[in-house]
């Protein structure tokens, strides 16, 4: 049975989850502004929980409609087969989001959404009152410009969330956002990857994840695995594939290094719990000491923001530093993603390509040099 699925994403990543659902075998995918729509059965659900390296995580749409107001709300949700994903001893948490609507109280909308759901679920069950005990079932809604769209979730904590790092430091960035940076730059399995600003070595991590062709999810679990809709086996059946996937990369190498020492023993065991650290180079070093290991390389690098760890100043001299150890340079790229508008000036060049991301809330530019 083919089920109406959502992976909500990062502004920007929409392309990449687009095609990473092709391969997977989705159907009729489709992608939006933040997220992108498809169709799939139960093992599609485990399939991109597992696999996916850009979604922020799977959601079944349960319905969509127009609503102007609580009763056309409560009316359009009540009559959505919410017994099909909801047991009578499951729990079914709500909480959503508002946009340009005329139904612009979350609390309100969260209320009444609540009640419905109980409603229909009274009459299926014959049930006056649910413990709410069971498996949790987290209702999702999204209401823009007044068209509701109800989801459940079948992910957990989000699908950023690998397991692999032991603690975050200041201004991490999502493991997401970090293998999409790998992806625009086309990293491949025989590239030799640095990062001279490494932090805690996400995106390196990222990187050897994709080198080696490793899924993300293999080691966490998902809300979904609890429901008798999405049988054990398919999730057993999910993860071998996974596992099947996975290749060596024994031309692969990423050289990390930081001025922090404390980040870079983060790194260090970050590669390590993701089981990649064999394919690491790490050595403490400052931006201004940054010397080329081999004759072809594919840099990355997510600096310090002036609004996120540095005053604007010392951003900008920053700046002006890659600009001197980033030369243009034959079989050599560099990707520098920042909020700063601008960077390019302060870099000493235009940069090839440019893709606009977010970084959580901020907006930023990724700028590219690969001639």
């Amino acid at each position: 049975m083919l089920h109406n699925l959502v992976v909500p994403c990062l502004l920007g990543v929409e392309g990449f989850i687009a095609d990473e659902l092709r391969g997977m075998d989705a159907q009729d995918v489709r992608a939006e502004n933040g997220r992108v729509c498809f169709r799939g059965g139960a093992e599609i659900i485990a399939r991109v929980n597992i696999c996916s390296r850009f979604a922020e995580r799977v959601q079944i749409l349960l319905g969509e409609f127009d609503a102007c107001t609580f009763e056309e709300l409560f009316q359009g949700t009540k009559s959505l087969p919410w017994e099909e994903w909801i047991g009578a001893n499951d729990a079914f948490p709500v909480k959503g989001y508002s946009l340009k609507s005329e139904l612009f109280s979350v609390r309100d909308c969260q209320s009444i959404i609540k009640k419905a759901v109980v409603e229909r679920l009274k009459s299926k069950y014959a049930l006056e009152w649910f413990a709410e005990s069971g498996a949790v079932r987290q209702i999702q809604f999204a209401i823009m410009q007044n068209r509701v769209s109800l989801l459940i979730d079948t992910t957990g904590a989000g699908l950023h969330k690998r397991g692999y790092r032991p603690e975050a430091k200041e201004a991490p960035i999502k493991e997401t956002l970090a293998a999409a940076l790998c992806a625009a730059n086309k990293l491949r399995h025989y590239h030799t990857f640095y990062d001279p600003m490494c932090g805690t070595g996400t995106i390196a991590v990222e990187a050897a994840l994709m080198a080696r062709n490793i899924s993300p999810g293999l080691k966490r679990t998902f809300s979904a695995e609890r429901w008798e809709q999405i049988p054990r086996k398919v999730w057993e059946i999910e993860r071998e594939r996974g596992k099947d996937l996975e290749r060596a990369a024994p031309d692969f190498r990423a050289y990390c290094s930081d001025i922090d020492a404390g980040a870079l023993a983060l790194a260090r065991q970050t590669a390590a719990r993701a089981g990649v650290s064999e394919l690491f180079d790490f050595s403490a070093a400052d931006l201004v000491d940054f010397v080329p290991r081999s004759e072809r390389g594919t840099v990355i690098v997510n600096p310090p923001y002036g609004e996120r760890l540095l005053d604007a100043n010392t951003a900008r001299e920053l700046t002006r530093t890659m600009g001197r150890v980033f030369p243009q340079r034959r079989g050599w790229s560099y990707s520098v993603i920042t909020p700063d508008p601008d960077f390019e000036s302060d870099f000493g060049r235009k940069a090839d390509k440019r893709r606009k991301l977010y970084n959580g809330m901020i907006a930023c530019t990724l700028y590219m040099y690969y001639r």
